[in-house]
């Protein structure tokens, strides 16, 4: 017998490329093993104002190739509130509804938990292209994300060459670092900058000049928007080179366009997990992927965690960008 008859799926916070093969993969799934499914439209503020619907087969044909979420999201005040979580689960008990899943980054998981200490069945997914969740290798998103930005400097790259000019280019990353550092060692960018290392503007400034001087015909530098904005990094550069960089600041186009199929296979196989796990009795647990290979993690230890960065890829990074 099934430790839930009806679930839900809500996607939250900012959206990221994959979003929608994950919500596919959990109606389809929970179908699949004989349960309804409901789908919250715009988050925790649909969740508030019980904007919840019905899903069937067909509810989810043609998604797993768009971006964004058909789900739509929205940030929500209210549901930080006792009052309004309590809201939200009463909704959903009310509807007969006594699983969630919960797709999105560190808010969306501080809600998940939230709920599951009210009561109501919950798995998160880590929807997020920042790759900031801690306890699973790669995000949904991030795949997609880092693609979006490897092609952006390719493009750059061939411009500045013909101009003999460097780049600085922002991306992404408040907390976390990882779009600009495997974007940067993906595409060969000389400087790569982020919240988690400790960097000298001096440094980087006399070994752009040195390779300008060397005959180089061009520098990319990367900047994780965490770290500060471009332009700044850019005024900071030319008043100690006199080089005079050109900014371009990526911005929310990291969290468009078609997710790559790295990013359809992960989202599908969390979302199939996601559901496994509630039919199994499982809850207040983030669904993640370590080694390839399935994982759950308590959703406190999740929230109240860090993501480890990966030093060495950094460094070989470095090594590699001289």
């Amino acid at each position: 017998m099934s430790a839930v008859k009806s679930i839900a799926v809500l996607t939250s916070g900012g959206d990221s490329q994959g979003m929608n093969a994950a919500v596919r993969a959990v109606v389809r799934s929970a179908l699949f093993h004989g349960l309804e499914v409901y789908a919250v439209q715009r988050g925790y503020s649909g969740l508030i104002n019980d904007d919840i619907r019905q899903m069937d087969l067909r509810s989810v044909g043609d998604i797993i190739q768009r971006g964004g979420t058909i789900l739509q999201t929205a940030r929500c005040k209210e549901f930080t509130t006792e009052e309004g979580q309590r809201l939200g689960a009463d909704n959903l008990r009310r509807r007969g509804i006594d699983g969630l899943v919960v797709i999105g980054g560190d808010g969306s998981y501080q809600g998940a938990n939230k709920l599951s200490k009210l009561g109501i069945k919950t798995m998160g997914l880590p929807g997020t292209i920042d790759n900031d969740i801690p306890f699973t290798d790669y995000t949904i998103g991030f795949d997609t994300a880092v693609s979006i930005v490897v092609d952006a400097i390719n493009k750059l790259r061939d411009t500045m060459s013909s101009h003999e000019r460097s780049s600085v280019v922002e991306v992404m990353g408040r907390h976390c670092g990882d779009i600009a550092l495997y974007s940067g060692l993906a595409s060969g960018a000389e400087t790569i900058l982020v919240p988690e290392v400790n960097y000298d503007l001096d440094e980087i400034a006399s070994r752009m000049k040195t390779n300008f001087a060397l005959g180089k015909r061009h520098s990319i530098v990367l900047v994780a928007e965490g770290v500060g904005k471009g332009e700044d990094i850019a005024r900071e550069i030319t008043l100690r080179n006199g080089i005079e960089p050109r900014v371009t600041v990526l911005g929310h186009i990291q969290r468009g366009g078609t997710p790559t199929h790295n990013d359809r296979v992960l989202a599908s196989r969390l979302g199939d997990f996601a559901v496994r796990k509630l039919i199994e009795g499982d809850s207040g647990k983030g669904c993640g992927v370590m080694e390839n290979k399935l994982v759950t993690t308590d959703i406190d230890k999740v929230v109240n965690s860090k993501k480890e960065f990966n030093l060495d890829l950094y460094q070989l990074a470095m090594r590699l960008s001289q």
